[in-house]
């Protein structure tokens, strides 16, 4: 029988979310691999796919934050959106193929007033050129061939839906939706209520669940941060030393350096990357931010024992049904902290849902 390997531990545990700013063109799964490599993150999740047309909110979720990403897909939505009228395309975004042309005629007054039957609750047909799956597959893999799946409308809800800019051809929007709502369907059923056509020229998502543009941090804005705090951490002829001997490692493979040369270059990188990672690190939003309009309740110590192990405990004055946010003491930490997430069982204890390590 073959011995089983020794498993590697890859990355460092590091809890937390950072809100990422999306650019154009990038895909989540690239994003999410980036953030994955800049924080050095032994595991990270996003919170629901962006197309790469679209820039923006995407929060990623590392280490123990990964448990509520889950709630953080289902949540609510905000984009600022712009529509080129007159012109269909086969994604139904400017990306796309165009299939079809048609004089604009309308004013700002006719966009205005057919925007409140796309208010509320709102039967859509999502895009063949979503990421929903059909037998296993997406459905963007299907259109990309040429075939067309019936799709079953879903119900949706626009929360907010304004009418920002109006130039000629293009408008621009704002929409608060929730989860599940396709963008680019949505201005492809206004187009078509208007008589125009449309699609999406601009698409960026203002805020996911609790987070906002204003948290969120580009990719090369942290990947800068971290290197000048690398820099810093190292005094100058310690940079000139880091220098060389990184060159010499290069030049002759790590394995190859002297005893005392590999011993001094790890102890320089590690001070390197502390201070990078340090930095960073500053910016990581608490996993209790992914849930933060939940009610909370508060546990004492043995109560925290008590449900620690899986066990439904009765709190005082807690809610009377749904999902909770639960502090309490955990071993080995000062003061109280956050547990993770319970739901209100039927007899009105709380029972445990999702628990975080210590």
């Amino acid at each position: 029988m073959a011995r089983r390997g020794r498993r590697v531990n890859r990355g460092r545990a590091v809890d937390g979310i950072i809100v990422v700013d999306k650019v154009y063109g990038a895909s989540s799964n690239e994003v999410l691999q980036r953030v994955k490599r800049l924080f050095n993150a032994a595991k990270a999740g996003h919170t629901g796919s962006l197309d790469p047309l679209a820039t923006g909110v995407l929060p990623i979720c590392l280490g123990e934050a990964t448990k509520f990403s889950q709630y953080l897909l289902d949540s609510d939505k905000s984009y600022r959106t712009t529509m080129k009228m007159g012109v269909r395309t086969t994604t139904g975004d400017r990306e796309g193929e165009i299939v079809e042309e048609r004089p604009v005629t309308v004013t700002r007054s006719d966009v205005e007033a057919i925007l409140q039957q796309f208010r509320g609750d709102v039967e859509q047909v999502p895009s063949m050129y979503s990421a929903l799956k059909h037998n296993g597959r997406p459905l963007y893999e299907y259109a990309r061939e040429g075939i067309e799946i019936e799709r079953p409308s879903r119900t949706i809800t626009i929360h907010r839906l304004e009418l920002l800019d109006f130039d000629g051809d293009e408008c621009v929007f704002e929409v608060d939706c929730t989860k599940g709502t396709y963008i680019r369907t949505l201005i492809e059923d206004i187009g078509e209520a208007l008589g125009c056509l449309g699609h999406v020229a601009e698409l960026k998502r203002l805020k996911a669940g609790p987070y906002t543009e204003h948290q969120a941090h580009s990719l090369d804005e942290l990947a800068a941060m971290r290197d000048e705090a690398r820099e810093a951490a190292l005094g100058v002829d310690e940079r000139i030393e880091f220098a060389e001997l990184s060159g010499l490692a290069e030049e002759l493979g790590r394995d190859k350096l002297e005893k005392a040369h590999s011993e001094r270059l790890k102890e320089l990188s590690k001070t390197r990357n502390k201070a990078g990672d340090r930095v960073i690190d500053d910016l990581l939003l608490p996993q209790d931010s992914a849930v933060s309009d939940w009610p909370q309740v508060k546990l004492g110590e043995t109560s925290s024992y008590y449900i620690s192990q899986g066990n439904p405990v009765q709190v005082p004055q807690a809610p009377t049904s749904g999902n909770v946010r639960i502090y309490g003491v955990a071993q080995g930490v000062e003061g109280v902290v956050f547990l993770g997430i319970g739901e209100i069982t039927d007899d009105g204890l709380v029972a445990p849902k999702r628990l975080v390590k210590g």
